[in-house]
């Protein structure tokens, strides 16, 4: 008895295609050098160094590695969803690759759904990562469930944020107007975006301004849930909103060539 094989051409199911795009834009994201050092080192550089740096930075009262962490776990999702997808979509739109994707069965929705997914993915082993090192050098974070997630609900919105600020750069610049206005916000935000440093070690006056932004509002918040503080739903709407408005301004700007 013979067996005959009818072909079935046509394009996988959309959550097979995401997946697929998303593993393979983290595989990428991974094997890169640069990215890498955005994603890992410059994060665990701030926390160990951080800790060890006593007088010279001054992060106020409580133990210096519950206050660090925090911090660096908001650095290292403002490193990977902000700079790496800025940098690496705007060199991709560059030499035509979006375009050919754009045109492709994965539709450009499903491209961009993709670009988060691996987003996430690679947080996973950052945050992880950061964990295990922040956890050998004393940190304890306070709390059970409910901080920890909400902490998980704070990365994912903050996450959706700095994606869409992203795009929003890479899809209206230039590619190399991109790679300097990405590390360059990464540095700005680093040094005074409330991210390593507490806003309570800020002036009274630039305390509001530092909670609007989508970087303090994350780490601040991320401090509050694994310091024992009451939670309010502040940092979440904070970040909602640079998410919807930023996303909005992406859709209605982006240019895929």
């Amino acid at each position: 008895m013979s067996l005959i094989l009818t072909p079935a051409p046509g394009a996988a199911p959309l959550p097979a295609m995401v997946a697929a795009q998303a593993g393979m834009e983290a595989r990428l994201l991974l094997r890169n050098g640069e990215q890498l050092l955005l994603a890992v080192v410059i994060p665990l550089l701030v926390l160990v160094g951080g800790q060890q740096a006593g007088d010279l930075l001054d992060l106020g009262p409580g133990r210096r590695i519950d206050i660090l962490t925090p911090g660096v776990m908001s650095l290292a999702v403002l490193s990977t969803s902000f700079t790496s997808v800025a940098i690496s979509t705007g060199f991709e739109r560059r030499y035509g690759l979006l375009k050919r994707l754009g045109a492709s069965p994965l539709s450009r929705p499903a491209l961009l759904a993709g670009k988060v997914g691996a987003v996430l993915m690679v947080e996973v082993l950052q945050l992880g990562l950061i964990s295990v090192v922040a956890a050998a050098l004393g940190w304890q974070p306070h709390g059970g469930v409910r901080p920890v997630l909400f902490v998980v609900a704070l990365v994912i919105t903050g996450t959706l944020a700095f994606v869409a600020l992203g795009l929003l750069m890479a899809g209206t610049l230039r590619a190399e107007t991109t790679l300097a206005a990405a590390n360059l916000g990464y540095l700005l935000l680093l040094g005074g975006g409330g991210v390593v440093v507490p806003l309570h070690r800020y002036p009274d006056g630039l305390q509001p301004l530092m909670e609007l932004l989508p970087s303090g509002a994350l780490a601040e918040g991320t401090r509050d849930a694994f310091g024992g503080a009451a939670l309010g739903p502040g940092p979440l709407v904070v970040l909602v909103v640079w998410a919807l408005v930023a996303g909005a301004l992406t859709v209605r700007t982006f240019r895929w060539e």
